[in-house]
């Protein structure tokens, strides 16, 4: 998904298009995450790119959209960019520690 959104249209309130937005985006994170998995992929992973506009987004972490769309719309910004990329994600081993009681059981 590569897209502008705009917060301020008229005739709509702010507040029911800024969670319109943000439905918006969950629903295609959740339309992605239902696609099967090719074989040897953990799960699906997104590369993300935020900004006012497509020139100036940055890489972003997933996890932090829901903070940086809230921080534009309580500046006042009338409209931002998201770019959400779905990747093949990998799942590192852990490391199990040897000495750690809970760990025996």
């Amino acid at each position: 998904m590569k897209k502008t959104f705009q917060l301020a249209i008229e005739g709509k309130h702010p507040d029911r298009v800024l969670e319109a937005t943000k439905h918006e985006i969950r629903k295609y994170v959740k339309r992605q995450r239902r696609v099967p998995l090719p074989e040897g992929v953990d799960y699906w992973d997104f590369d993300c790119k935020f900004g006012t506009s497509a020139d100036n987004a940055t890489v972003v972490h997933f996890a932090t959209i829901t903070s940086l769309i809230d921080a534009v719309a309580k500046e006042g910004g009338k409209a931002f960019y998201l770019e959400l990329i779905a990747k093949n994600g990998y799942r590192a081993a852990k490391l199990q520690d040897a000495g750690d009681p809970d760990q025996a059981r």
